[in-house]
Protein backbone atom coordinates (compact mmCIF):
# COMPACT_ATOMS: atom_id res chain seq x y z
CA UNK A 1 0.00 0.00 0.00
CA UNK A 2 1.58 3.46 -0.93
CA UNK A 3 2.03 6.12 1.23
CA UNK A 4 0.22 9.61 0.48
CA UNK A 5 3.62 10.92 -0.08
CA UNK A 6 5.13 8.43 -2.33
CA UNK A 7 1.50 8.87 -4.43
CA UNK A 8 1.48 12.67 -4.22
CA UNK A 9 5.17 12.77 -5.90
CA UNK A 10 4.19 10.88 -8.58
CA UNK A 11 1.57 13.02 -9.27
CA UNK A 12 4.01 16.33 -8.81
CA UNK A 13 5.92 13.99 -11.59
CA UNK A 14 3.18 14.26 -14.01
CA UNK A 15 1.93 17.84 -13.38
CA UNK A 16 5.76 18.88 -14.28
CA UNK A 17 5.46 17.09 -17.20
CA UNK A 18 2.01 18.64 -18.62
CA UNK A 19 3.36 22.11 -17.60
CA UNK A 20 7.02 22.49 -18.38
CA UNK A 21 7.31 19.36 -20.94
CA UNK A 22 7.54 19.08 -24.64
CA UNK A 23 4.60 19.37 -25.28
CA UNK A 24 0.77 22.13 -25.80
CA UNK A 25 -1.34 21.28 -23.01
CA UNK A 26 -4.71 22.08 -24.28
CA UNK A 27 -7.93 22.07 -21.73
CA UNK A 28 -11.37 22.30 -23.08
CA UNK A 29 -14.37 23.02 -20.41
CA UNK A 30 -16.32 20.65 -21.14
CA UNK A 31 -18.84 20.83 -18.36
CA UNK A 32 -22.68 21.52 -18.90
CA UNK A 33 -21.91 25.00 -20.45
CA UNK A 34 -19.70 24.02 -22.49
CA UNK A 35 -20.62 20.94 -23.82
CA UNK A 36 -24.18 22.74 -24.40
CA UNK A 37 -22.75 25.56 -26.04
CA UNK A 38 -20.24 23.07 -28.21
CA UNK A 39 -17.28 21.86 -26.45
CA UNK A 40 -16.94 18.19 -27.66
CA UNK A 41 -17.37 19.43 -31.90
CA UNK A 42 -14.79 22.03 -31.03
CA UNK A 43 -12.60 18.70 -29.33
CA UNK A 44 -13.05 17.35 -32.38
CA UNK A 45 -11.96 19.64 -34.77
CA UNK A 46 -8.76 20.66 -32.53
CA UNK A 47 -8.04 16.29 -32.61
CA UNK A 48 -8.14 16.78 -36.93
CA UNK A 49 -6.08 19.88 -37.07
CA UNK A 50 -3.69 18.87 -34.43
CA UNK A 51 -3.20 15.54 -36.29
CA UNK A 52 -3.00 16.96 -39.86
CA UNK A 53 -0.36 19.27 -39.10
CA UNK A 54 1.85 16.34 -36.93
CA UNK A 55 1.25 18.64 -33.63
CA UNK A 56 2.29 16.23 -30.70
CA UNK A 57 -0.64 17.68 -28.01
CA UNK A 58 -2.55 16.79 -24.77
CA UNK A 59 -5.97 17.61 -24.63
CA UNK A 60 -7.73 17.20 -21.35
CA UNK A 61 -11.33 17.87 -20.78
CA UNK A 62 -12.10 20.22 -17.72
CA UNK A 63 -14.81 21.49 -15.62
CA UNK A 64 -16.10 25.27 -15.63
CA UNK A 65 -13.89 28.14 -14.87
CA UNK A 66 -17.16 29.90 -13.80
CA UNK A 67 -17.68 32.64 -16.81
CA UNK A 68 -20.04 30.09 -18.54
CA UNK A 69 -20.95 32.95 -21.22
CA UNK A 70 -17.34 32.31 -22.84
CA UNK A 71 -18.01 28.55 -23.39
CA UNK A 72 -16.50 26.85 -25.16
CA UNK A 73 -13.51 27.92 -23.50
CA UNK A 74 -10.23 26.70 -24.71
CA UNK A 75 -7.29 27.30 -23.42
CA UNK A 76 -3.71 26.47 -24.46
CA UNK A 77 -0.50 26.11 -22.23
CA UNK A 78 2.69 26.24 -24.19
CA UNK A 79 6.32 24.50 -23.66
CA UNK A 80 7.29 27.88 -23.49
CA UNK A 81 4.99 28.96 -20.50
CA UNK A 82 2.63 31.04 -22.71
CA UNK A 83 -0.90 30.23 -21.33
CA UNK A 84 -3.75 31.76 -23.72
CA UNK A 85 -7.51 31.32 -23.33
CA UNK A 86 -10.17 31.56 -26.43
CA UNK A 87 -13.64 32.27 -25.94
CA UNK A 88 -16.83 31.17 -27.78
CA UNK A 89 -14.96 28.67 -29.91
CA UNK A 90 -16.64 27.23 -32.71
CA UNK A 91 -14.95 24.40 -35.14
CA UNK A 92 -14.28 26.85 -37.73
CA UNK A 93 -12.02 28.92 -35.63
CA UNK A 94 -9.74 26.33 -34.93
CA UNK A 95 -7.74 25.91 -37.81
CA UNK A 96 -6.48 30.14 -37.31
CA UNK A 97 -5.78 29.38 -34.15
CA UNK A 98 -3.57 26.15 -34.70
CA UNK A 99 -1.38 28.12 -37.68
CA UNK A 100 -1.44 31.46 -35.58
CA UNK A 101 -0.44 30.24 -31.61
CA UNK A 102 1.14 26.59 -32.16
CA UNK A 103 3.07 27.46 -35.65
CA UNK A 104 3.66 30.46 -36.27
CA UNK A 105 3.85 31.60 -32.19
CA UNK A 106 1.86 34.39 -32.72
CA UNK A 107 -1.04 35.83 -31.32
CA UNK A 108 -4.28 34.90 -33.12
CA UNK A 109 -7.02 37.39 -34.15
CA UNK A 110 -9.39 35.54 -33.18
CA UNK A 111 -11.25 35.36 -30.37
CA UNK A 112 -8.84 35.54 -27.43
CA UNK A 113 -9.84 36.27 -23.95
CA UNK A 114 -6.69 36.79 -22.11
CA UNK A 115 -3.52 35.04 -20.62
CA UNK A 116 -3.02 33.56 -17.09
CA UNK A 117 0.40 32.62 -15.74
CA UNK A 118 3.59 34.69 -14.85
CA UNK A 119 4.21 35.09 -18.69
CA UNK A 120 2.54 37.98 -19.90
CA UNK A 121 1.81 37.99 -23.63
CA UNK A 122 2.60 41.20 -25.67
CA UNK A 123 -1.26 43.23 -26.55
CA UNK A 124 -3.41 40.20 -24.61
CA UNK A 125 -4.93 41.80 -21.61
CA UNK A 126 -4.67 39.38 -18.52
CA UNK A 127 -7.47 36.84 -17.16
CA UNK A 128 -7.03 37.95 -13.72
CA UNK A 129 -8.66 41.89 -14.86
CA UNK A 130 -12.07 40.09 -15.85
CA UNK A 131 -14.63 40.54 -12.88
CA UNK A 132 -15.71 37.17 -13.49
CA UNK A 133 -12.61 35.96 -12.22
CA UNK A 134 -10.89 38.38 -9.99
CA UNK A 135 -13.68 38.65 -7.71
CA UNK A 136 -14.13 34.87 -7.37
CA UNK A 137 -12.74 33.81 -4.09
CA UNK A 138 -12.41 29.38 -5.00
CA UNK A 139 -12.58 26.86 -2.18
CA UNK A 140 -14.87 24.41 -3.33
CA UNK A 141 -13.85 25.08 -6.84
CA UNK A 142 -10.05 25.79 -6.51
CA UNK A 143 -9.55 23.32 -9.26
CA UNK A 144 -12.16 23.86 -11.46
CA UNK A 145 -11.44 24.64 -14.90
CA UNK A 146 -7.77 24.03 -14.30
CA UNK A 147 -7.21 19.96 -13.64
CA UNK A 148 -8.73 17.15 -15.54
CA UNK A 149 -11.59 15.62 -13.45
CA UNK A 150 -10.59 12.14 -14.89
CA UNK A 151 -7.09 12.32 -13.69
CA UNK A 152 -6.93 11.54 -10.33
CA UNK A 153 -3.27 12.61 -10.54
CA UNK A 154 -3.88 16.04 -11.20
CA UNK A 155 -6.18 16.27 -8.37
CA UNK A 156 -3.39 15.16 -5.55
CA UNK A 157 -0.47 17.35 -7.51
CA UNK A 158 -2.76 20.15 -6.41
CA UNK A 159 -2.79 19.22 -2.50
CA UNK A 160 -5.54 16.90 -3.12
CA UNK A 161 -6.24 14.32 -0.62
CA UNK A 162 -3.62 16.15 1.38
CA UNK A 163 -6.60 16.74 3.96
CA UNK A 164 -7.79 12.95 4.38
CA UNK A 165 -4.36 12.06 5.37
CA UNK A 166 -3.42 14.77 7.83
CA UNK A 167 -6.97 13.51 8.93
CA UNK A 168 -6.03 10.04 9.56
CA UNK A 169 -2.48 10.44 10.69
CA UNK A 170 -2.73 13.81 12.67
CA UNK A 171 -6.01 13.85 14.04
CA UNK A 172 -8.33 12.06 16.28
CA UNK A 173 -11.64 11.83 15.03
CA UNK A 174 -13.32 14.14 17.68
CA UNK A 175 -10.66 17.06 16.52
CA UNK A 176 -11.91 16.78 13.15
CA UNK A 177 -15.48 17.90 13.97
CA UNK A 178 -14.45 20.36 16.36
CA UNK A 179 -11.76 22.06 13.40
CA UNK A 180 -14.92 21.77 11.16
CA UNK A 181 -17.41 23.27 13.84
CA UNK A 182 -14.45 25.82 14.91
CA UNK A 183 -14.77 27.17 11.17
CA UNK A 184 -18.12 28.02 11.10
CA UNK A 185 -19.20 25.83 8.08
CA UNK A 186 -22.34 26.24 7.47
CA UNK A 187 -24.53 23.63 5.34
CA UNK A 188 -24.91 24.83 2.04
CA UNK A 189 -28.32 23.10 0.47
CA UNK A 190 -30.80 25.69 1.83
CA UNK A 191 -30.87 25.20 5.97
CA UNK A 192 -27.60 26.53 6.57
CA UNK A 193 -27.57 24.08 9.55
CA UNK A 194 -23.91 24.41 10.83
CA UNK A 195 -21.99 20.73 9.69
CA UNK A 196 -19.59 19.75 12.70
CA UNK A 197 -23.02 20.25 14.81
CA UNK A 198 -25.00 17.43 12.59
CA UNK A 199 -21.97 15.52 11.91
CA UNK A 200 -22.14 15.35 16.21
CA UNK A 201 -25.29 13.94 16.26
CA UNK A 202 -24.07 10.44 14.65
CA UNK A 203 -21.02 9.98 16.96
CA UNK A 204 -22.75 8.15 19.49
CA UNK A 205 -24.68 5.80 17.26
CA UNK A 206 -22.92 2.01 16.51
CA UNK A 207 -22.69 -0.32 14.12
CA UNK A 208 -22.88 0.69 10.28
CA UNK A 209 -23.46 4.45 9.46
CA UNK A 210 -23.98 6.14 6.48
CA UNK A 211 -22.59 9.68 5.07
CA UNK A 212 -25.43 10.73 2.31
CA UNK A 213 -24.18 13.15 -0.12
CA UNK A 214 -27.23 15.38 -1.84
CA UNK A 215 -26.93 15.91 -5.32
CA UNK A 216 -30.44 15.81 -6.46
CA UNK A 217 -29.90 19.51 -6.99
CA UNK A 218 -33.72 19.99 -9.05
CA UNK A 219 -33.92 23.46 -8.36
CA UNK A 220 -34.17 25.31 -11.59
CA UNK A 221 -31.48 27.57 -12.42
CA UNK A 222 -29.20 25.67 -10.02
CA UNK A 223 -25.86 24.12 -11.21
CA UNK A 224 -23.38 24.35 -9.05
CA UNK A 225 -23.30 21.07 -7.22
CA UNK A 226 -23.39 19.55 -10.74
CA UNK A 227 -20.75 22.22 -11.20
CA UNK A 228 -18.66 20.44 -8.56
CA UNK A 229 -18.73 16.90 -9.70
CA UNK A 230 -18.34 17.63 -13.64
CA UNK A 231 -15.64 19.70 -12.27
CA UNK A 232 -13.50 17.91 -9.64
CA UNK A 233 -15.21 15.39 -8.12
CA UNK A 234 -12.24 13.95 -5.83
CA UNK A 235 -12.76 17.10 -3.81
CA UNK A 236 -16.15 15.46 -2.79
CA UNK A 237 -14.92 12.05 -2.23
CA UNK A 238 -12.37 13.62 -0.06
CA UNK A 239 -14.90 15.37 1.47
CA UNK A 240 -17.03 12.10 1.97
CA UNK A 241 -13.93 10.69 3.62
CA UNK A 242 -13.24 13.09 6.24
CA UNK A 243 -16.91 12.94 7.26
CA UNK A 244 -17.07 9.08 7.44
CA UNK A 245 -14.14 9.26 9.64
CA UNK A 246 -15.26 11.81 12.20
CA UNK A 247 -18.76 10.64 12.13
CA UNK A 248 -16.89 6.45 12.40
CA UNK A 249 -19.21 5.95 9.25
CA UNK A 250 -18.18 2.89 7.12
CA UNK A 251 -20.26 4.20 3.64
CA UNK A 252 -20.59 7.37 1.60
CA UNK A 253 -23.08 7.37 -1.02
CA UNK A 254 -23.55 10.18 -3.63
CA UNK A 255 -27.12 11.24 -4.62
CA UNK A 256 -27.59 12.35 -8.09
CA UNK A 257 -30.72 12.88 -9.76
CA UNK A 258 -31.33 10.09 -13.15
CA UNK A 259 -30.12 11.51 -16.46
CA UNK A 260 -27.33 14.09 -15.30
CA UNK A 261 -24.79 11.90 -17.17
CA UNK A 262 -22.00 14.39 -16.92
CA UNK A 263 -22.13 14.66 -13.31
CA UNK A 264 -22.73 11.02 -12.73
CA UNK A 265 -19.61 9.30 -15.38
CA UNK A 266 -17.39 11.52 -13.37
CA UNK A 267 -18.13 11.09 -9.98
CA UNK A 268 -17.85 7.42 -10.67
CA UNK A 269 -14.84 7.58 -12.68
CA UNK A 270 -13.20 9.12 -9.78
CA UNK A 271 -14.98 6.80 -7.60
CA UNK A 272 -13.14 3.91 -9.28
CA UNK A 273 -9.87 5.60 -9.36
CA UNK A 274 -9.67 6.55 -5.85
CA UNK A 275 -10.07 2.36 -5.07
CA UNK A 276 -7.27 1.70 -7.69
CA UNK A 277 -4.73 3.87 -5.62
CA UNK A 278 -5.88 2.82 -2.12
CA UNK A 279 -7.57 5.97 -1.21
CA UNK A 280 -11.07 3.73 -1.01
CA UNK A 281 -11.51 0.35 0.47
CA UNK A 282 -9.91 -1.15 2.81
CA UNK A 283 -7.17 0.22 5.20
CA UNK A 284 -6.60 3.60 3.55
CA UNK A 285 -3.31 5.11 3.03
CA UNK A 286 -1.97 2.22 5.82
CA UNK A 287 -4.44 2.94 8.39
CA UNK A 288 -6.92 0.87 10.41
CA UNK A 289 -9.82 3.31 8.50
CA UNK A 290 -11.61 1.71 5.69
CA UNK A 291 -14.44 3.47 3.62
CA UNK A 292 -16.67 2.53 0.72
CA UNK A 293 -18.77 5.11 -1.58
CA UNK A 294 -21.12 4.39 -3.95
CA UNK A 295 -23.36 6.52 -6.44
CA UNK A 296 -27.06 6.29 -6.36
CA UNK A 297 -30.14 7.68 -9.12
CA UNK A 298 -32.72 9.24 -8.16
CA UNK A 299 -35.53 9.63 -10.97
CA UNK A 300 -36.52 13.09 -12.08
CA UNK A 301 -38.47 13.68 -8.33
CA UNK A 302 -37.91 17.75 -6.77
CA UNK A 303 -38.67 16.42 -3.62
CA UNK A 304 -36.11 13.45 -3.34
CA UNK A 305 -34.01 15.98 -2.46
CA UNK A 306 -35.25 16.49 1.11
CA UNK A 307 -33.25 14.43 3.11
CA UNK A 308 -35.79 11.89 4.21
CA UNK A 309 -37.14 11.47 0.38
CA UNK A 310 -33.38 11.40 -0.30
CA UNK A 311 -33.59 7.86 1.65
CA UNK A 312 -36.44 6.80 0.54
CA UNK A 313 -35.26 6.92 -2.86
CA UNK A 314 -31.97 4.90 -2.07
CA UNK A 315 -33.88 2.31 -1.03
CA UNK A 316 -35.65 1.77 -4.05
CA UNK A 317 -39.22 3.10 -2.87
CA UNK A 318 -41.04 6.80 -3.83
CA UNK A 319 -39.20 9.91 -2.74
CA UNK A 320 -41.82 10.88 -0.10
CA UNK A 321 -40.17 12.40 3.04
CA UNK A 322 -40.88 10.38 6.43
CA UNK A 323 -42.42 11.14 9.79
CA UNK A 324 -39.51 12.77 12.47
CA UNK A 325 -38.58 11.61 14.77
CA UNK A 326 -36.72 9.42 14.62
CA UNK A 327 -34.47 11.82 13.16
CA UNK A 328 -31.66 10.40 10.11
CA UNK A 329 -28.98 10.51 12.76
CA UNK A 330 -30.92 7.39 14.70
CA UNK A 331 -32.59 5.88 11.99
CA UNK A 332 -31.60 6.60 8.33
CA UNK A 333 -31.20 4.86 5.20
CA UNK A 334 -31.96 1.31 5.74
CA UNK A 335 -32.61 1.66 9.23
CA UNK A 336 -29.22 2.69 9.77
CA UNK A 337 -27.84 6.53 11.25
CA UNK A 338 -27.62 8.91 9.07
CA UNK A 339 -25.90 12.30 8.06
CA UNK A 340 -27.01 14.33 5.06
CA UNK A 341 -24.78 17.02 3.61
CA UNK A 342 -24.63 19.33 0.39
CA UNK A 343 -22.01 18.51 -2.46
CA UNK A 344 -20.95 21.93 -1.70
CA UNK A 345 -20.62 21.39 2.12
CA UNK A 346 -18.61 18.36 2.04
CA UNK A 347 -16.31 20.02 -0.89
CA UNK A 348 -14.94 22.57 1.75
CA UNK A 349 -14.04 20.27 4.56
CA UNK A 350 -10.45 19.01 2.58
CA UNK A 351 -9.14 22.47 2.49
CA UNK A 352 -10.80 22.98 5.92
CA UNK A 353 -8.44 20.77 7.56
CA UNK A 354 -5.59 21.24 5.69
CA UNK A 355 -5.26 25.03 6.55
CA UNK A 356 -7.28 24.94 9.66
CA UNK A 357 -10.76 26.35 11.09
CA UNK A 358 -9.38 29.48 11.85
CA UNK A 359 -8.06 30.42 8.12
CA UNK A 360 -11.82 29.53 6.89
CA UNK A 361 -13.57 31.60 9.33
CA UNK A 362 -11.45 34.40 8.56
CA UNK A 363 -13.63 34.60 4.93
CA UNK A 364 -17.21 35.83 4.75
CA UNK A 365 -19.03 38.02 7.44
CA UNK A 366 -20.89 36.83 10.49
CA UNK A 367 -22.20 33.56 11.17
CA UNK A 368 -21.90 33.21 7.08
CA UNK A 369 -18.12 32.11 6.71
CA UNK A 370 -16.24 30.86 3.58
CA UNK A 371 -17.67 31.47 0.17
CA UNK A 372 -21.59 31.36 -1.36
CA UNK A 373 -21.35 29.45 -4.93
CA UNK A 374 -23.83 31.05 -7.13
CA UNK A 375 -25.37 30.33 -10.35
CA UNK A 376 -26.38 33.87 -11.92
CA UNK A 377 -28.96 33.27 -14.68
CA UNK A 378 -31.90 35.22 -16.26
CA UNK A 379 -31.03 39.05 -18.00
CA UNK A 380 -28.14 39.27 -16.90
CA UNK A 381 -24.74 39.68 -19.01
CA UNK A 382 -22.15 37.72 -18.19
CA UNK A 383 -24.06 34.34 -16.43
CA UNK A 384 -22.22 32.25 -15.19
CA UNK A 385 -21.05 29.76 -11.78
CA UNK A 386 -18.96 32.52 -9.34
CA UNK A 387 -17.73 31.08 -6.16
CA UNK A 388 -17.32 34.57 -4.11
CA UNK A 389 -16.69 35.24 -0.51
CA UNK A 390 -19.63 35.76 1.86
CA UNK A 391 -20.66 39.27 2.47
CA UNK A 392 -20.93 40.69 -0.81
CA UNK A 393 -23.58 42.31 -1.75
CA UNK A 394 -26.93 41.63 -4.13
CA UNK A 395 -25.17 44.57 -6.33
CA UNK A 396 -21.84 43.87 -6.28
CA UNK A 397 -23.08 40.52 -7.88
CA UNK A 398 -24.99 41.44 -10.13
CA UNK A 399 -23.66 44.68 -11.11
CA UNK A 400 -19.70 44.07 -10.65
CA UNK A 401 -19.35 40.34 -11.43
CA UNK A 402 -22.66 39.73 -13.44
CA UNK A 403 -22.26 43.15 -15.82
CA UNK A 404 -25.62 44.31 -14.94
CA UNK A 405 -29.13 43.98 -17.29
CA UNK A 406 -28.05 43.90 -20.73
CA UNK A 407 -30.04 45.56 -23.35
CA UNK A 408 -29.48 49.18 -21.77
CA UNK A 409 -32.96 47.87 -20.01
CA UNK A 410 -33.83 48.52 -16.18
CA UNK A 411 -33.13 45.89 -13.07
CA UNK A 412 -36.35 44.85 -11.70
CA UNK A 413 -36.10 41.75 -9.33
CA UNK A 414 -34.17 38.92 -8.38
CA UNK A 415 -35.45 35.32 -8.05
CA UNK A 416 -33.02 33.50 -4.97
CA UNK A 417 -32.37 30.28 -3.56
CA UNK A 418 -34.80 28.02 -5.99
CA UNK A 419 -38.52 28.07 -6.55
CA UNK A 420 -38.86 27.73 -2.97
CA UNK A 421 -37.27 31.11 -2.13
CA UNK A 422 -37.60 34.41 -2.35
CA UNK A 423 -38.27 37.39 -4.79
CA UNK A 424 -36.42 41.10 -4.29
CA UNK A 425 -37.01 43.94 -5.56
CA UNK A 426 -34.03 46.26 -7.15
CA UNK A 427 -34.09 48.16 -3.68
CA UNK A 428 -32.46 45.46 -2.36
CA UNK A 429 -29.12 45.32 -4.01
CA UNK A 430 -27.55 46.38 -0.60
CA UNK A 431 -28.35 42.84 1.06
CA UNK A 432 -25.18 40.87 1.74
CA UNK A 433 -24.73 37.21 1.31
CA UNK A 434 -25.42 36.54 4.51
CA UNK A 435 -27.59 33.27 5.11
CA UNK A 436 -29.36 35.08 8.23
CA UNK A 437 -29.57 38.75 6.52
CA UNK A 438 -31.29 37.27 2.98
CA UNK A 439 -33.38 35.54 5.47
CA UNK A 440 -35.05 38.10 7.13
CA UNK A 441 -35.39 40.16 3.89
CA UNK A 442 -37.75 37.53 2.94
CA UNK A 443 -35.20 35.20 0.72
CA UNK A 444 -32.75 32.50 1.35
CA UNK A 445 -29.84 32.37 -0.36
CA UNK A 446 -30.32 28.20 -0.84
CA UNK A 447 -28.82 26.53 -3.57
CA UNK A 448 -26.94 29.72 -4.84
CA UNK A 449 -29.53 30.34 -7.55
CA UNK A 450 -29.97 33.39 -8.56
CA UNK A 451 -32.07 34.43 -11.26
CA UNK A 452 -32.57 37.85 -12.94
CA UNK A 453 -35.33 40.05 -13.87
CA UNK A 454 -35.13 42.88 -16.01
CA UNK A 455 -38.21 45.51 -16.48
CA UNK A 456 -39.80 43.76 -18.89
CA UNK A 457 -40.73 40.90 -16.45
CA UNK A 458 -44.27 40.59 -14.32
CA UNK A 459 -43.57 39.91 -11.00
CA UNK A 460 -47.00 38.24 -10.74
CA UNK A 461 -46.17 35.92 -13.77
CA UNK A 462 -42.69 35.21 -12.26
CA UNK A 463 -44.84 34.21 -9.65
CA UNK A 464 -47.31 31.96 -11.01
CA UNK A 465 -44.58 30.10 -12.64
CA UNK A 466 -42.79 29.65 -9.08
CA UNK A 467 -46.02 27.90 -7.74
CA UNK A 468 -46.67 25.84 -10.94
CA UNK A 469 -43.34 24.29 -10.69
CA UNK A 470 -43.64 23.57 -6.62
CA UNK A 471 -47.41 22.79 -7.52
CA UNK A 472 -45.90 19.92 -9.41
CA UNK A 473 -43.00 18.52 -8.35
CA UNK A 474 -45.59 18.36 -4.55
CA UNK A 475 -44.88 14.21 -3.79
CA UNK A 476 -48.61 14.77 -2.63
CA UNK A 477 -48.11 12.71 0.73
CA UNK A 478 -49.42 15.12 2.73
CA UNK A 479 -52.50 17.31 2.64
CA UNK A 480 -51.86 20.69 3.05
CA UNK A 481 -49.18 20.79 0.65
CA UNK A 482 -50.66 18.62 -2.00
CA UNK A 483 -53.98 20.67 -1.75
CA UNK A 484 -52.58 24.15 -0.42
CA UNK A 485 -50.15 23.92 -3.47
CA UNK A 486 -53.08 23.58 -5.92
CA UNK A 487 -54.99 26.30 -4.21
CA UNK A 488 -52.22 28.62 -4.41
CA UNK A 489 -51.80 27.87 -8.15
CA UNK A 490 -55.31 28.25 -9.09
CA UNK A 491 -55.53 31.94 -7.17
CA UNK A 492 -52.29 33.12 -8.96
CA UNK A 493 -53.45 31.60 -12.35
CA UNK A 494 -56.56 33.63 -11.75
CA UNK A 495 -54.67 37.08 -10.72
CA UNK A 496 -52.70 36.55 -13.88
CA UNK A 497 -56.02 36.57 -15.98
CA UNK A 498 -56.95 39.35 -14.57
CA UNK A 499 -60.16 37.34 -13.12
CA UNK A 500 -59.58 37.46 -9.80
CA UNK A 501 -61.83 37.63 -6.63
CA UNK A 502 -62.36 39.96 -3.75
CA UNK A 503 -60.29 38.69 -0.79
CA UNK A 504 -57.90 36.43 -2.93
CA UNK A 505 -54.34 37.67 -1.28
CA UNK A 506 -55.76 37.32 2.21
CA UNK A 507 -57.00 34.07 0.97
CA UNK A 508 -53.69 32.60 -0.29
CA UNK A 509 -52.14 34.22 2.69
CA UNK A 510 -54.51 31.59 5.13
CA UNK A 511 -53.42 28.96 3.02
CA UNK A 512 -49.89 29.75 3.16
CA UNK A 513 -49.82 30.07 6.76
CA UNK A 514 -51.82 26.71 6.91
CA UNK A 515 -49.27 25.11 4.58
CA UNK A 516 -46.21 26.30 7.01
CA UNK A 517 -47.12 24.91 10.16
CA UNK A 518 -48.75 22.09 9.33
CA UNK A 519 -47.24 20.13 6.20
CA UNK A 520 -44.62 17.23 6.35
CA UNK A 521 -41.37 18.56 5.16
CA UNK A 522 -39.75 22.12 3.75
CA UNK A 523 -41.67 22.00 0.16
CA UNK A 524 -44.85 22.73 1.95
CA UNK A 525 -43.60 24.50 4.70
CA UNK A 526 -41.94 26.76 2.19
CA UNK A 527 -44.19 27.38 -0.24
CA UNK A 528 -46.03 30.55 0.37
CA UNK A 529 -42.54 32.27 0.43
CA UNK A 530 -42.10 33.11 -3.06
CA UNK A 531 -45.62 34.74 -2.85
CA UNK A 532 -45.21 36.73 0.33
CA UNK A 533 -41.88 38.24 -0.48
CA UNK A 534 -43.40 38.73 -4.03
CA UNK A 535 -46.95 40.68 -2.72
CA UNK A 536 -44.49 42.36 -0.18
CA UNK A 537 -42.13 44.03 -2.84
CA UNK A 538 -44.25 43.71 -5.80
CA UNK A 539 -47.87 44.72 -4.36
CA UNK A 540 -48.30 47.24 -7.01
CA UNK A 541 -48.35 44.38 -9.80
CA UNK A 542 -50.47 42.44 -8.18
CA UNK A 543 -53.02 45.27 -7.75
CA UNK A 544 -52.80 46.14 -11.29
CA UNK A 545 -54.08 42.82 -12.40
CA UNK A 546 -56.39 42.64 -9.32
CA UNK A 547 -58.41 46.03 -9.40
CA UNK A 548 -56.99 47.49 -12.71
CA UNK A 549 -57.40 44.11 -14.75
CA UNK A 550 -54.23 44.61 -16.66
CA UNK A 551 -50.21 43.16 -16.42
CA UNK A 552 -48.16 46.51 -16.32
CA UNK A 553 -45.39 45.14 -18.52
CA UNK A 554 -47.76 43.40 -20.72
CA UNK A 555 -46.48 39.91 -20.02
CA UNK A 556 -50.01 38.48 -18.61
CA UNK A 557 -51.98 38.73 -21.79
CA UNK A 558 -55.50 37.88 -19.73
CA UNK A 559 -57.45 34.10 -20.09
CA UNK A 560 -55.17 33.08 -23.45
CA UNK A 561 -52.20 33.62 -21.52
CA UNK A 562 -52.90 31.26 -18.67
CA UNK A 563 -55.24 28.98 -20.12
CA UNK A 564 -57.69 27.19 -17.56
CA UNK A 565 -56.86 23.68 -16.29
CA UNK A 566 -53.28 23.81 -17.64
CA UNK A 567 -49.90 24.06 -15.88
CA UNK A 568 -46.73 25.24 -17.14
CA UNK A 569 -44.09 23.08 -16.48
CA UNK A 570 -40.02 24.15 -14.93
CA UNK A 571 -38.85 24.15 -18.53
CA UNK A 572 -40.52 27.87 -18.67
CA UNK A 573 -39.01 28.95 -15.22
CA UNK A 574 -36.08 30.80 -16.24
CA UNK A 575 -36.23 34.35 -17.71
CA UNK A 576 -34.12 34.73 -20.19
CA UNK A 577 -32.80 30.76 -19.94
CA UNK A 578 -30.64 29.07 -18.43
CA UNK A 579 -27.18 29.04 -18.18
CA UNK A 580 -24.22 26.91 -16.90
Amino acid sequence: MPTYQEIKTTADERWQRLTAGERPWIRVGTAMCGHAAGAYEVIDALKAELEKRDINAVIDEVGCLGICYAEPLVDILKPSGSRLFFHNLTPEDVPEIIESYLVEDTVPETKVLGYMGDDPIDGVGDMNDIAGINRQLRIALRNAGNIAPNDIYQYISQGGYAGINKALTEMQPDEVIKEVTDSGLRGRGGAAFPTGVKWSFMVRSTGPKYILCNCEEGDPGAYNDKGILESDPHTLLEGLMIAGYATGSSNGIVFIRHGHDGPIDRTQEAINQAYDLGLLGENILGTDFSYDIEVALTGDSYVAGEETALMEAIEGKRAQPRFRPPFPAAFGVWGKPSTINNVKSLSYTPEIISNGAEWFSSIGVNRSTGTAILCLNGNITYPGLYEVPMGLTLGEVVNDIGGGVPNGKELKLLQTGGPLGGVLSSESMDIHLDFDEMRSAGAILGSGGIIVGDEDVCAVDLTRILVAFCQYESCGKCFPCRLGMEHLLEITERIARCESRPGDLDLMRSVGGTMETTSLCGHGQLGFGPIRSAITHFEADFISHIEEGKCPTGSCLGPKHVPKNTRPFATEFVPGGQNG
